[in-house]
């Protein structure tokens, strides 16, 4: 390991500029040649990158940098999402991208609105403990670590293991024990008039009442004091109690609303191309041109590559590099037929595939929905 050196750096420009001065004033030949030699073996103590430092650019802690091409889709993303609340009448203010209701309303209908704009899935699912252990497992840390009697965690047992739809909302109604609890009673009627008006809007089969999901914050309340949670990106909830605190007077304001994970949105977006336009013969520029056109205005994500004449090897080989899983691959024989060969990557097999009918396919095969 290297010794600091018992010189200050700020010493060694002290004597370089004392140098200068002794030869602007004339000194003697053994003075400058004395104030050399020190200056040298400091420089020497100090070493040669004096003055040159590295730096390492770190991003902040809690931040990431973009590259053009995630700002894209980042942007993409935000005017998506604010597309949909402008069409539900938000305003705009500066702030996080959530979509809240405030104000005096009647019971359910902005909840079931806020569920109305979230754009189910079969992917979608309610995250929590019970999905990764069994009820056992997580009955053993209530019990060994957190305290709680055997026969108290068996009680809650019955329940948190159960979902459903207005149906389980309904058996709860008619509980022996729930129906005579006021505060459960007027929850589940809540979630039974939510469920109505769910089936208004035509999505009461996407919703589940799932009693397993973890309450993580204080914040909800009401609704059976559980936040909607609609899977890990997006939740909402209410928060009545919220707002007084910032009113003088301490006035409850009704609030809903929900949150979008955006962030976790991205890494779902930034997939990788789907299909490379491709030509088996040489002078097929134009006819590739005019195909990764038509894919790019359809949505398709296509590339091709930047040549007049490449060989389809390399184009081939190009798409298992970049991980792209479909080759549109253009012939003269293909042009004359009106077709387009549709070629697995992986597994090399291939079919002709009628031009007006190519979009479809390729969504079908990357599982994007086949309309937009």
């Amino acid at each position: 390991p290297s010794r600091a050196p018992s010189v200050p750096r700020r010493t060694f420009p002290y004597l370089g500029s004392h140098v200068r001065g002794l030869k602007e004033e004339k000194a003697s030949a053994e003075q400058i040649e004395e104030e050399v030699t020190k200056l040298l073996k400091l420089k020497a103590q100090l070493g040669h990158d004096e003055g040159k430092q590295k730096f390492v650019l770190k991003t902040p802690k809690g931040t990431r940098d973009y590259s053009p091409l995630q700002m894209a889709v980042r942007e993409k993303v935000f005017d998506v999402i604010i597309h949909c609340f402008k069409r539900h009448g938000a305003e705009v203010i500066d702030r996080p991208c959530n979509f809240d209701i405030a104000g005096q309303f009647d019971p359910m209908i902005p909840d079931a609105e806020c569920l109305k704009m979230i754009k189910f899935r079969t992917i979608c699912s309610s995250v929590d403990k019970l999905d990764k252990v069994s009820w056992e497992e997580v009955k053993n840390e209530m019990v060994g670590e957190k305290g709680l009697a055997p026969e108290v965690a068996d009680h809650i047992g019955d329940y948190v293991q159960q979902h459903g739809g207005v149906s389980l909302v309904e058996q709860f109604l008619q509980h022996p024990k729930l129906s005579q609890s006021k505060q459960a009673v007027e929850g589940l009627g809540d979630l039974k008039l939510l469920f109505e008006y769910l089936t208004l809007f035509g999505i009461d089969d996407k919703i589940s009442f799932d009693l397993n999901l973890a309450v993580l914050l204080q914040m909800p309340t009401q609704a059976g004091k559980e936040p909607l949670g609609v899977g890990s990106i997006a939740a909402g909830g209410r928060y009545h109690r919220l707002e007084g605190i910032f009113d003088p007077k301490g006035r409850k304001v009704p609030c809903v609303g929900l949150s979008i994970g955006v962030e976790r949105i991205f890494p779902i977006v930034e997939q990788k191309l789907e299909v490379l336009v491709a030509s088996a013969q040489k002078k097929l520029l134009e006819e590739r041109l005019k195909l990764i056109s038509e894919l790019w205005d359809a949505g398709i994500k296509a590339e091709l590559l930047y040549k007049k004449n490449p060989k389809l090897l390399n184009q081939l080989q190009y798409c298992e590099e970049a991980g792209i899983p479909l080759v549109a691959i253009i012939g003269e024989q293909e042009l004359k037929d009106g077709v387009i060969k549709l070629c697995s990557v992986t597994s090399r097999k291939e079919m002709d595939v009628q031009r007006e009918d190519l979009v479809e396919e390729i969504r079908r095969r990357t599982n994007q929905p086949l309309s937009m």
